[in-house]
């Protein structure tokens, strides 16, 4: 392969990367480079490396187009966001904003969220992803127990103040865990037999006949 150096020290540059590289891959990146620099054709480096040829030109030939420099790790950006960026103000106003009728929910939560980006915004997310989008925008999954709009707070006190058998407030009849139980007689127990008890000949231990039975 007839490439030049760039630069006087790159070929003694590449051959201290690839001693040092630990990453299998960007390490046959450089060995390829130094290879073709020596005069190797790109059939007999990509039998050398075990790599297809395509791999060996690609690589030689970006650093004869750019340099050194361009042979270094490149650096992932990740998956991007389906919600474009200038969007982002739009969901989150949204998002904030009291349910509209359509949405048929007192509060929105991740689960609101994928139709409404669906329908608002023409943009397929799963939950897993919608998820991962309220996390980026700062936005909880997570709130406050959604109260109904007809709800009235004031109407709910004065209920609970004015029940009668409720235990706040103190009204209300005893229940028969609190009544008394009377002399000789305990809540957890059943009441005993007051009546004399009865003698071998049917006669009452007091000495009085016995009722017929």
């Amino acid at each position: 392969m007839r490439i030049t150096l760039h630069h006087p020290e790159d070929l003694e540059q590449l051959r201290q990367y690839r001693r040092q590289q630990r990453n299998a891959k960007q390490r046959d990146r450089y060995r390829a480079v130094v290879l073709a620099l020596e005069g190797h054709e790109a059939p007999e480096i990509a039998r050398i490396l075990d790599r297809s040829r395509r791999f060996v030109q690609r690589w030689v030939y970006r650093y004869r187009d750019h340099g050194l420099e361009a042979l270094g790790p490149q650096r992932q950006s990740g998956r991007p966001s389906k919600l474009p960026a200038p969007r982002y103000d739009a969901f989150k106003t949204r998002f904030l904003a009291d349910p509209t009728a359509a949405d048929g929910v007192c509060s929105l939560r991740a689960k609101e969220a994928q139709p409404i980006l669906a329908q608002e915004f023409g943009i397929e997310y799963t939950l897993g992803g919608i998820y991962d989008l309220l996390h980026r925008l700062g936005l909880s999954c997570l709130v406050p127990r959604p109260r109904h709009p007809k709800n009235d707070p004031a109407q709910m006190q004065r209920w609970r103040d004015e029940a009668p058998f409720c235990p706040e407030n103190g009204a209300g009849t005893p229940g028969p865990a609190n009544r008394d139980p009377g002399p000789g007689r305990s809540p957890r127990r059943p009441a005993r037999n007051l009546d004399p008890p009865l003698g071998p000949d049917r006669v009452a231990s007091d000495g009085g006949p016995t009722d017929g039975v």
